[in-house]
């Protein structure tokens, strides 16, 4: 029995609310669990400089823990302009994620930043982020999306973790706890037509095999069918509709 009583193949229970700021052009709180983030995405008519004159745009993410997200308190990022290295490594993932389900021409030489800010840390905040981002995404680029166009949101994409208990027992979606203790700890992020994005794995402790990594990444493909399940509630009618769209 796991410690929060869910079954191995049980994501913790999510919700998405859209809007969650009024001033970015697509925002989203997202809580797994008792891990919460703020997505926000804020659409920029500029691109960097090896993109100017291209027709193309992108996108790029920050990605930051607050202060009070977990029991000790966090300093910062961004003191004396430095980001610690996790944090720099969880930003890179979160763009090309979202990268990766986007059509850059399609975006037109417009950045969309996304800033995703976790209040509350209990495991699993990087597969959060880009789950509730993609939410933040699609709410943006509807601010400029012209009937006729392309969609620049190509397919969904979210993310989940899956891991090894000491055990040998396969989990989905682990909590802060069941991830300290993993004996290995995988980070799967798939499009919605089932395409990996990133797969990031580690033994914590012992080997595993071949047979271990499918049978995890099997557990994961059916949690971000959930997940994606989800972000389309989200979205609701008016937006789902959009990705993938063209004309």
């Amino acid at each position: 029995m796991r410690t929060d009583k869910r079954r191995a193949d049980e994501i913790r229970p999510v919700n998405i609310q859209r809007r969650a700021q009024k001033f970015p052009a697509g925002s989203a709180l997202i809580e797994v669990g008792n891990t919460k983030v703020l997505c926000a995405a804020t659409v920029e008519e500029r691109v960097p400089f090896f993109l100017k004159g291209s027709g193309s745009g992108w996108i790029s993410a920050e990605y930051s823990m607050l202060p009070g997200a977990t029991k000790e308190r966090i300093a910062r990022d961004g003191r004396n302009n430095k980001v610690n290295g996790r944090s720099m490594e969880i930003q890179r993932l979160i763009g090309r994620a979202l990268r990766a389900v986007t059509d850059l021409k399609a975006l037109g030489e417009r950045t969309i930043l996304i800033d995703c800010d976790v209040i509350q840390a209990d495991g699993g905040t990087r597969t959060a982020s880009i789950t509730g981002a993609f939410v933040a995404l699609v709410e943006a680029c509807e601010t400029f999306y012209k009937v006729g166009d392309v969609f620049p949101v190509k397919d969904f994409v979210a993310a989940v973790s899956a891991g090894l208990t000491q055990d040998g027992e396969k989990i989905l979606d682990l909590c802060y706890e069941e991830d300290s203790t993993a004996s290995a700890d995988c980070n799967v992020v798939m499009t919605g037509a089932g395409e990996l994005v990133e797969v990031q794995i580690a033994a914590e402790k012992n080997p595993f095999t071949r047979v271990q990594l499918n049978d995890l990444l099997n557990l994961a493909e059916d949690g971000i069918e959930e997940l994606i399940s989800l972000q389309k509630d989200a979205l609701g009618r008016e937006l789902v509709w959009r990705v993938g769209r063209i004309g």
